[in-house]
């Protein structure tokens, strides 16, 4: 039994472009750092936390690159005076990606208490019905 992808289905035309989104969003996902959260917040809008305790929104940077949402943190600068007997808190570079839907629209994003919010908006679809004329061959 051979195994039918979605793009090879013969009802779903043209959907391979949707395979390789789910693709690459299955990979991209595998390293856990940093924590983040994905609510919903209503029937449209959704919000992506992301923890990035000890970074500062200058060494953040949010990109949106065929579709997907790159969100990257720097290696924060520390004093090299400081002698740390412990250290608990990760201050490693990151690259976390999130694949976008058509129509979802990054609406802003800012930091609070240690925590990185993107707001999402999807849009509403716009109802089409187009009747297509039969002519005679």
């Amino acid at each position: 039994m051979t195994k039918m992808t979605l793009g090879a289905h013969p009802y779903f035309l043209g959907f391979d472009q949707l395979e390789r989104m789910i693709e690459q969003a299955a990979k991209s996902g595998t390293e856990g750092y940093p924590p983040f959260n994905i609510e919903q917040v209503s029937d449209r809008a959704y919000r992506i936390s992301l923890a990035v305790a000890g970074f500062s929104d200058e060494d953040l940077s949010i990109t949106i690159e065929d579709r997907k949402l790159v969100v990257r943190g720097r290696q924060p600068k520390t004093d090299a005076d400081r002698v740390f007997l412990h250290r608990g808190i990760a201050g490693r570079q990151f690259m976390k990606s999130f694949v976008l839907a058509d129509g979802v629209e990054v609406k802003g994003a800012k930091t609070e208490n240690g925590l990185l919010h993107i707001d999402l908006e999807r849009s509403e679809p716009d109802s089409v019905v187009q009747t297509i004329e039969i002519t005679k061959g």
